[in-house]
């Protein structure tokens, strides 16, 4: 409602309307924002390499007035004066509960610029920019290379830096065995899992594990859940001496952080070779059988591309995590882990066991089949994937696999004992899959590359959104460590 005061110091009592909630931020212009990312602000919104400052959303309590003034002025007919009345009006519009406050620095900008003659700036944004459809010259173009990052800092607000001093180390410490070369920082002490790690080029393959490995699954297999784990291991190590970790996962249900500490029991891993990433049982060489070529490892990565006919975003599996999408990482809350004790492990339950609770415990932690398996007909469920060549369920990758049977006679470090190229030919064929897939799925997509031949289509890699092969689990969310699930694994161990 309105009030009116008879002067300047009068004052007005207003009602507090139940009208809507309003969102205050600090910046004179237009604001268009998306409620799940920080709110920002582009100096040059014209100009797709322009970065941004953010906004950080804050709670608080106020209102937003409208008030009016009003001046009529009275001519004094006696004296001949003139006499100014003045009238305040205020309304209440809203209640304002949300401030966005933009008290961050503006990132590192890089202009797409390059020098000419005489050092003279030259605008790129007329060679780079594709503002309509353009013809092959566009692309084939001879231009200065011009990759800038998404982004240069990752914090935006000033903080100071404490360097911490070397790690002391207890008497007794040795340093983890790798190689000092490139090497910065070493100054953590290795995880106590006791994994044993092989190289393709090592002269002997262990056949046992070590002794710390084997007492510290001793110390925590100390209910009948978790030997029953151990025999269910041991089994699958029986039929097929190689797997890779979601492997078993898919066929055993176990705690993750029990898993970190089994497999180094029964098992080691091997860093480098056709068997890269995956877990070998002890005593068992593959570079010694020629049969354990349908063991080795296939990195397949789904390929796309605008001159294909779809863009990343028209890809029916999607990306978790983009380069191109970068967010500030003070902007992002991230799950807190749940740290279980040892006591928590010797019980066989977690943290979170009671909200899984309604899980059946022999699937409690079991993965999906489609996380390791390639089946013709579906979609793998992320964007790179690590295969065995054994879980490729498709006839004619099969054939492909198994078309030198009987005449191996050398293991390579990067065919193993299968032909060359064998894995870039399981690669187009899975890739054209991967498209008759998605042709049917989105038809519309391919509208105006029909008549390419189906034949020779190469689709180009998306380097810039690759993903990490993860568990697909309500209750455990994947680590934070590698976007590649090699990496990550690694980093368990050491």
């Amino acid at each position: 409602m309105a009030a009116g005061g008879g002067g300047e110091q009068g004052s007005a009592v207003l009602e507090l309307p139940r009208g809507p909630r309003l969102v205050c931020v600090e910046y004179p212009g237009l604001i268009y924002a998306d409620p799940g990312k920080r709110l920002e602000l582009y100096f040059r919104p014209k100009d797709p390499y322009c970065h941004p400052v953010c906004a950080n959303r804050f709670p608080t309590s106020s209102m937003l007035f409208k008030v009016k003034r009003k001046t009529r002025r009275k001519q004094l007919e006696a004296e001949g004066e003139t006499q100014q009345e003045v009238k305040f009006e205020m309304e209440v519009l809203g209640v304002v509960s949300t401030v966005y406050k933009f008290q961050g620095m503006s990132d590192f900008q890089y202009l797409a610029m390059h020098s000419g003659p005489e050092n003279k700036q030259i605008s790129m944004y007329d060679k780079i920019l594709m503002l309509k459809p353009e013809k092959e010259e566009f692309f084939n173009r001879e231009l200065p290379l011009y990759i800038p990052p998404p982004i240069f800092s990752r914090l935006d607000t000033p903080i100071d830096y404490f360097y911490r001093p070397d790690v002391q180390h207890r008497d007794g410490y040795n340093n983890p065995q790798v190689s000092c070369e490139n090497l910065i920082g070493l100054s953590r002490a290795r995880r106590p899992h006791n994994a044993i790690f092989v190289n393709f080029d090592d002269d002997d393959i262990p056949t046992k594990p070590l002794e710390p490995a084997v007492q510290t699954w001793q110390k925590v297999c100390t209910n009948p859940v978790d030997k029953k784990v151990e025999e269910e291991l041991r089994k699958l190590f029986e039929i097929r001496p190689v797997w890779s970790r979601n492997a078993v996962k898919a066929n055993i249900s176990v705690h993750p952080d029990k898993l970190k500490l089994l497999l180094p029991y029964l098992a080691y891993y091997m860093l480098t070779g056709p068997w890269r990433s995956l877990w070998v049982r002890y005593g068992y060489d593959p570079r010694k059988h020629p049969e354990a070529k349908i063991y080795q490892v296939l990195d397949f990565r789904i390929r796309c591309g605008m001159k294909y006919g779809y863009a990343p975003s028209d890809m029916p599996v999607k990306a978790k995590r983009s380069t191109y999408n970068y967010s500030l990482p003070i902007t992002i809350k991230k799950p807190v882990s749940h740290t279980v004790s040892v006591q928590d492990l010797k019980h066989g339950l977690d943290p979170a066991s009671t909200s899984s609770a309604k899980k059946p415990a022999s699937s409690r932690y079991k993965l999906k089949d489609s996380i390791y398996i390639f089946q013709e007909g579906d979609l793998p469920p992320y964007r790179q994937m690590f295969y065995q060549l054994c879980d490729l369920n498709v006839d004619s990758l099969q054939k492909i696999i198994h078309r030198n049977d009987g005449m191996e006679t050398e293991c390579t470090e990067r065919d193993g004992w299968c032909l060359q190229k064998t894995s870039d030919d399981l690669r187009d064929t899975m890739s054209l899959m991967i498209k008759h897939i998605i042709r049917a799925t989105r038809p519309a997509l391919f509208s105006s590359t029909s008549n390419a031949e189906d034949g020779k289509e190469r689709l180009a890699y998306d380097f810039g959104e690759e993903e990490e092969e993860d568990e697909e689990e309500e209750d455990f969310k994947p680590s934070d460590g590698s976007e590649n699930e090699m990496e990550t694994e690694i980093l368990d161990y050491v």
